[in-house]
């Protein structure tokens, strides 16, 4: 299915039926919060958030006011870049894709723990510039209510550059969007969340290429099993496998052919994370409630 959307003096409410008033409430405030702009460029990966957001803004704004700007880099796997293509046309708008250098940011390949704040930084700069370029004069990000809870440095750039994030402005949550996106039928409903590759190392360990590479091989091969929800956290030559709980059993039971799907891409030793998936595994170490996913 291809979506056509256009303006409509409908309210956005109406798209949604049957999802109870304090959804009502915080919808009435997106639609006021992107009809606050006359067009914006959206950052966009393909995910649960930035995929509901582009759907908004569209019926919202029309086709004609909303850009996708997909940023290409080390850390984003070509699975996600696919997914993004392939999104755009569905939602029948038109993406241009951008080139990142994560791993040539000073302050980024090091892994600090502020590390997001400097792609953000970037990234934001990079979407702005083309923006401008092709018209657009505000830039729109996917950020949402639950990541106000959690240690989000890359927010502080976002705050700097003047991005707005009109799902967190709502108040919108992570089960809320997939909630109203299975209900206009977006096929992001069920996506599994996903994050960037740099994710998956502890702070303090640098991130390189080589690094990167083996765990995107390792993910893709564990993909290829059939399992959903999950991370390969690379703690040098030892991945370690998080599943989601539903999937802990599966993973005991094909042991061997995780184990193989990791040594493949270069890990020496392997193990499975008894806690299962989680966001924020790699702040634990640095406090409770920080979180990266």
């Amino acid at each position: 299915m291809r979506y056509s959307l256009t303006p409509s003096t409908a309210p956005l409410r109406e798209s949604f039926p049957g999802i109870g008033d304090d959804l009502v409430t915080k919808v009435d405030a997106l639609e006021a919060r992107i009809r606050a702009f006359p067009n914006a460029a959206l950052a966009f990966s393909g995910g649960v958030d930035s995929t509901f957001l582009a759907w908004v803004s569209a019926r919202v704004l029309g086709t004609d006011g909303v850009l996708l700007v997909t940023s290409i880099s080390e850390t984003y796997p070509q699975f996600e870049r696919d997914d993004a293509a392939k999104l755009s046309t569905h939602l029948g708008l038109r993406q241009v894709v951008i080139h990142t250098e994560e791993l040539g940011i000073p302050g980024f390949k090091h892994n600090p723990s502020d590390r997001c704040y400097h792609c953000k930084k970037e990234l934001f700069s990079k979407i702005k510039v083309l923006a401008g370029q092709q018209g657009f004069g505000f830039v729109f990000e996917g950020g949402i209510a639950d990541d106000l809870g959690d240690f989000r440095p890359g927010r502080k750039a976002i705050a700097e550059l003047g991005i707005a994030s009109p799902l967190c402005d709502a108040g919108i949550t992570k089960d809320e969007i997939r909630r109203m996106s299975a209900l206009v039928s977006l096929p992001t409903a069920t996506k599994p969340s996903f994050a960037c590759l740099a994710s998956r190392f502890p702070y303090g360990e640098e991130i390189t290429l080589s690094k990167l590479t083996r765990v995107e091989s390792a993910e893709a091969a564990i993909r290829a099993l059939g399992f959903t929800q999950f991370r390969v956290r690379s703690h040098g030559d030892a991945a370690r496998i998080e599943l989601a709980a539903e999937e802990m059993d599966r993973g005991w039971q094909k042991r061997s052919e995780l184990d193989a799907a990791c040594r493949q891409g270069g890990f020496v030793y392997v193990s499975l994370d008894l806690r299962g998936y989680r966001t924020g595994a790699m702040n634990e170490a640095i406090g409770k409630g920080r979180s990266q996913s």
